[in-house]
């Protein structure tokens, strides 16, 4: 265990990140679990907040074994490892279809008042609470690269170094508090690490500072 919670972790990127503090970076939380945490970074780096959706594709028969994950726009990053689990082209389109819907509905309920904030020749803060395969954040570069941002960086409390060497390729800086190969679950390295709901999200997405 490295940290304590979700905030202890969020602050520490936040330090990590004071390079960047009154430059009008916008912070991108991937749902739900690094929502909290981006509400902190953004509010330690007078930043603006929103979320970037995307949805991980599971292995089929085991769908916490990520072999992909799809976009809002429906661009869909797949790894090497997609066709030895047995997931078909058919598989996959059916789950990203399922994921499709997922994000449709996450983004009526988290911003309905507003489009998503432009991320154009911004310095872009891309926010997760851990990494294990790296498809979540990979497919979240991918599809933030295409809107030309300024700057693209992944930010997270905790990864294996291999997978480090795979969203490398997609950002402009990545900065991981702390890379170990002993790696299991996201969960190991936190004290208290609840799980975060639709309401917490929304909640946090509609104070003052983030997206109304």
């Amino acid at each position: 265990m490295l940290f304590s919670d979700r905030m202890e972790a969020a602050s520490k990127l936040a330090a990590r990140l004071s390079d960047y503090r009154g430059k009008n970076a916008l912070v991108l939380a991937i749902p739900r679990g690094a929502v909290p945490m981006g509400r902190r970074i953004a509010d330690e780096l007078e930043a603006e907040l929103d979320v970037v959706l995307v949805r991980k594709i599971g292995a089929p028969g085991n769908p916490e074994f990520a072999i992909g994950a799809v976009d809002e726009s429906g661009s869909m990053f797949v790894t090497e490892d997609a066709v030895a689990t047995g997931a078909s082209e058919s598989y996959l389109a059916q789950e990203k279809e399922s994921q499709l819907e997922v994000m449709r509905q996450r983004r009526s309920q988290y911003t309905p008042l507003k489009a998503p904030i432009d991320p154009a020749r911004r310095i872009v803060i891309v926010v997760d609470d851990g990494l294990a395969t790296g498809s979540t954040m990979i497919a979240a570069l991918r599809a933030l690269r295409q809107k030309n941002p300024e700057k693209l960086i992944c930010a997270v409390p905790v990864a294996p170094p291999d997978t480090l060497e795979k969203v490398e390729r997609y950002a402009d800086q990545v900065v991981c508090l702390h890379a170990t190969p002993e790696f299991f679950a996201v969960s190991q390295f936190y004290l208290h690490f609840p799980q975060v709901d639709d309401e917490e999200v929304m909640s946090i997405l509609h104070q003052t500072g983030g997206p109304k």
